[in-house]
């Protein structure tokens, strides 16, 4: 996993195949690259963050700056995203959200050194400003326009272009929160066989981080309903592919499908040019109106790669993009889950096996109705718990077998824990968070601000 690319101009259609190809690694090889996300708040009042003044994102990413080995990456003159020399990156998403791009590491004893050094550090920031964070897959007390958005202006062209493909987009931008993994592939087979098995399998993670029930201070009807803003959002650029469990996937048919979702936006000396409903068709072709004449580069191509948000998303790795955001050990889980299931070929293959046999339809019916039932949703008669139960049994076996061990001698099954204790009971960090709000929170969500901050 590579995090660049050249600017050389694309010529034809192969070289945008071969761009994502470039990502086969041995097996030796194989990197682990984490990223989440998290609200920001102020202590005393609960607001979410602007951007500006004395409580705000802008002085959060100096102050980081000023502490640690974070370099600042300008846009317009405002810092708006940090970067180590790790490979790693702090980013804003709109609404304030703060991002965690984690370095590729070797195993997840080190993601979750990662992930507790930089929850450290911004803590360290944070506290004397009176500021917190939120690990939640969906803000649970503020209405969309009580979120700020942040002064990145490819935001600004995907606001405007939102409104008019759903409408649920501008929630998703600016109120949604997740964590995430990224994952090698050796081959195209062995993409293959990891997009379809993951994707399949996308609801169970869905369900076991299921953490986003209010909107707007209420119960919303759903336990992940971060994973039901995403069904309407934009249906060019969302859902579950059904494209991947075709015979002839390859790199090709996905590049033939990133061909098809419309652009967002052209970046160019410093500006991002509003290219919105373009086709890259057109632009490979040198007929994009937004900039004639021209081709494209290397750099727009994995630009736009990052512009279509299905439940499993091919770069030159793979990303798992199911799950809610969280505390701190399910940062943690989420990449257990999956290297143990994706980096060990027995499990990867037994996995598989669960999900072999659905239709389509019934992969399509499932991710509807896990936003809403978690653990509790069935496909062909068994429960998500039970499908969730036996997963977890096998991303525990290819974590064994990877044998990562850290200094203490430990594996990497411990970081699995939360994740079976959530399936053994059955009952999802929403479902438990609804029965506080209707007990003891007293029909309130701010003590979510004190319980479950980082």
């Amino acid at each position: 996993m590579t995090k660049s690319a050249n600017h050389n101009t694309v010529d034809t259609k192969d070289d945008l195949v071969a761009y994502l190809e470039s990502g086969c690694k041995p097996e030796k090889d194989w990197k682990l690259g984490t990223e989440h996300e998290k609200f920001g708040y102020t202590l005393d009042d609960l607001r979410p963050l602007p951007y500006a003044g004395e409580r705000g994102i802008r002085k959060i990413l100096t102050a980081l700056a000023e502490k640690s080995d974070w370099r600042p990456v300008l846009e317009d003159g405002l810092p708006i995203a940090l970067l180590d020399d790790t490979g790693a990156s702090i980013t804003l998403e709109p609404g304030g959200q703060l991002e965690l791009s984690g370095a590729l590491l070797d195993n997840i004893h080190q993601t979750c050194t990662e992930v507790n050094t930089h929850l450290i550090q911004v803590q360290s920031v944070c506290e004397p400003m009176g500021v917190a964070f939120l690990g939640m897959g969906f803000q649970p007390k503020w209405r969309r326009e009580d979120m700020e958005w942040m002064p990145k202006a490819r935001y600004r062209i995907m606001r405007e272009y939102m409104s008019k493909v759903g409408t649920l987009g501008q929630d998703m931008m600016s109120r949604t929160c997740t964590v995430q993994v990224n994952l090698d592939f050796e081959s195209e087979i062995d993409m293959v066989k990891k997009f379809r098995t993951s994707l399949a399998l996308q609801p169970v993670a869905t369900a076991l981080f299921a953490n986003s029930p209010f909107t707007d201070g209420k119960p919303n009807g759903y336990l992940s309903y971060r994973s039901h803003v995403w069904e309407d959002t934009d249906a060019d650029r969302t859902g579950m592919l059904p494209f991947v469990f075709d015979g002839d996937m390859s790199f090709e048919k996905y590049t033939d499908y990133m061909l098809d979702v419309p652009m967002y936006f052209v970046y160019r000396n410093g500006k991002y040019i509003d290219a919105t409903g373009l086709s890259f068709r057109d632009f490979l072709d040198g007929n994009l109106p937004a900039l004639p004449g021209e081709r494209p580069t290397l750099k727009d191509w994995e630009d736009h790669l990052t512009t279509a948000f299905p439940e499993v998303r091919l770069k030159r790795y793979l990303e798992m993009r199911g799950a809610d955001g969280g505390p701190w050990d399910r940062l943690c889980a989420l990449p257990a889950i999956w290297a143990g299931l994706l980096y060990h070929r027995p499990s990867l293959d037994a996995a598989w096996d669960i999900a072999r046999d659905w239709s389509m339809q019934e992969r399509l019916e499932l991710r509807r109705d896990v936003p809403r039932l978690g653990l509790k949703a069935e496909i062909r008669g068994r429960t998500m718990q039970s499908i969730a139960l036996e997963v977890l049994d096998l991303a525990n076996e290819g974590l064994l077998a990877r044998n990562r061990l850290n200094a203490a001698g430990d594996s990497e099954t411990g970081f699995l824990t939360t994740l079976q204790e959530v399936a053994s009971s059955g009952i999802t960090p929403a479902e438990t968070k609804l029965k506080m709000f209707h007990g003891e929170w007293n029909n309130s969500v701010d003590p979510i601000f004190t319980t479950c901050a980082y």
